[in-house]
Formats: structure tokens, sequence, C-alpha cells
């Protein structure tokens, strides 16, 4: 019986071509959302494989509805958003994609560093009004020199602090365990890395343990001229909390390509200049996309032939 794959979001046209070329193919963002069940249903005696993503993946009920299932190929190096521990229970098999955007996503939060302390994305607005020929335009802070607290010293952690110690500045960390061979300073506490840094950086993976771990604590430590950085997952900072201090100046900024509950922004986030918003695009690149899509169908293919998986999760 030939493989049937359910594409659950619509991703790059490159990789809808490979699979199909493979595999039967259904895409389940067309199907009306009051119908997809009795789809899943329908289709319940072909479906092996889910390509998942960073923003959508198979939960308790999805898989229930797939007796046949046999792996999850997720189209992101995050696993938040697929149901886990019943794969483990049904021994569905797990793969991700760990290092083909490591580059991206770390450049992404120097980007969004940098746009944030010197208001960039004001300034092109500033420009574009004609207020330039009116008034100068507000200083702004530099980001060289200054101290950054990264939360998660995984692979895209360390690519962050390399990138960071490019431009002078020094770097402390906090993760679940002191990294035996790094240089730099680890905190037990989020809050006391907070309070020796200039900028906080938010690069771990989301778990309950993580959730909210930007909180009011620790956005008080980081102080009024604090900058926060996310490129990991919304729901790691504790939005309500840094809307109200990004408002009340308890805050300096914030550079955020996750929010908790994409795609809606907050209206209150939006009405904030101190603020710089990108929609989850950290490792949305030509060339990173392409990556991706061969990691995941090189994934099903060794499944599929009974060849050992290039990164297994499961």
């Amino acid at each position: 019986m030939e493989a049937s794959v359910l594409l659950i979001r619509p991703l790059s046209a490159y990789i809808q071509q490979e699979l199909s070329k493979r595999y039967i193919l259904f895409k389940f963002w067309q199907e009306p959302p009051h119908l997809r069940r009795e789809f899943l249903r329908k289709h319940s005696n072909s479906i092996r494989a889910v390509v998942a993503n960073g923003a959508q993946g198979p939960d308790a009920e999805m898989i229930d509805l797939l007796p046949l299932l046999e792996i999850v190929a997720s189209h992101s190096s995050g696993l938040d958003k697929i149901d886990l521990d019943k794969c483990r229970e049904r021994g569905i098999t797990v793969t991700y994609t760990p290092d083909a955007l490591t580059d991206e996503v770390a450049d992404m939060a120097i980007l969004l560093t940098l746009a944030t302390m010197r208001r960039i994305c004001e300034a092109d607005q500033y420009v574009r009004r004609s207020e330039w020929k009116n008034v100068d335009f507000k200083l702004t802070t530099k980001f060289s020199g200054k101290a950054v607290g990264i939360i998660g010293l995984g692979r895209i952690g360390s690519a962050i602090a390399k990138r960071a110690e490019a431009f002078g500045c020094s770097i402390g960390y906090h993760s679940r365990s002191q990294k035996p061979n790094s240089r730099y300073k680890y905190y037990t506490s989020v809050v006391d890395l907070a309070s020796d840094s200039q900028i906080l950086i938010i690069a771990c993976a989301l778990t309950h343990e993580t959730r909210h771990i930007v909180n009011r604590d620790v956005i008080d430590a980081l102080g009024k001229n604090g900058v926060v950085v996310n490129i990991a997952r919304g729901s790691h900072i504790d939005e309500a909390e840094l809307i109200s201090a990004l408002a009340e100046g308890r805050l300096g900024g914030a550079g955020l390509d996750v929010l908790e509950n994409e795609p809606e922004a907050p209206t209150q986030l939006l009405g904030l200049d101190n603020v710089v918003l990108s929609p989850h695009v950290g490792a949305s690149t030509v060339e990173t996309r392409k990556v991706l899509a061969d990691l995941v169908v090189q994934a099903l293919d060794a499944h599929f032939s009974g060849k050992p998986l290039p990164t297994p999760v499961i």
C-alpha cells in the first residue's frame, strides 16, 4: 500500500512537490475546519505520516484518529506542538530538523536586538513621513559592549553568543545545567541573569518549566533600560506583564519574532513604539526552507525504506 502523508500547514511549494513525487499528499489546511475530523476519519486507513512545523503539529486527538500513523516529521527544531507523550505511547517515530535553522535564527536574534535598540523601524517611518527635514531623529542606544544574557545555551543560544561576542558584548547564560566547556558565566537563576544583563535573549525550548520563564520578577530585574528579545516561543514570556512593563517604562524595549497567541497580536502591544515585531520568520529564508524540506523528505524516505533516520527524537 502506497503511503499517504498529511501536510498540516502550507509549507513551501518545493516540499509539496517533493512529497507529491513520492507519496499521496493530503493538504490538511485546505479542508474546512468543521470537516477536518471527518476528513481524518475518511483517510485514516492510509495516512502513515504527518509533516508538522513549529506552529502546528499533531495533538492527541489527531493521533487517535490516525491508527496507522507511523512517523511525525517536524519541519522545525521545535517540538512543543507535537504530543510527544502520545507518540511514545503509540510507538510513533518523531524526527525534527535541529541544525538547519541555527544560523538564521541566531541572525534574527541579533537583528531584533539592533532594530530595537537603534529604533530602526521607527527611523524608517520617520524618513518616509518626511520628518527628517523638520527635526533630528531621537537618540538611541548602542548594542556594542553591552552585557547579554541568554536563556538556553544550546545550538541557537551558542550561535547567538558567538555573534554577540563579535560586538564586544559580555555573555552570561541560564540553562537547565551548567555547560562544562563554556567560558560564559552561568547563572542558576533567571532573575540573577537578568539583573546582570542589559539585553536578555530567549533561546530555550518551550516546556512546562520554561513557560513564562520571563515573568514580572525577571522583567523588573532587567530594568527600565533593559531589552528583551524572543526568537524561541511566545509563551516563554508572560505577555501581559511584558506589555505593562513596556507601557509603564519599567522595561526599555522588546524585539519579538514570536507571540503567545500567534497569529494574534495584542492591541496594546501594537500601540507601543519601543517594540519591534516580526511574524515568526526567524528561519524563513529561501536557503533554510529548502534544507528543512530536504531533511523532512529524507526522514520520510529513510523511515519507509527501513533505513536509519537522520535526526530522530523518538
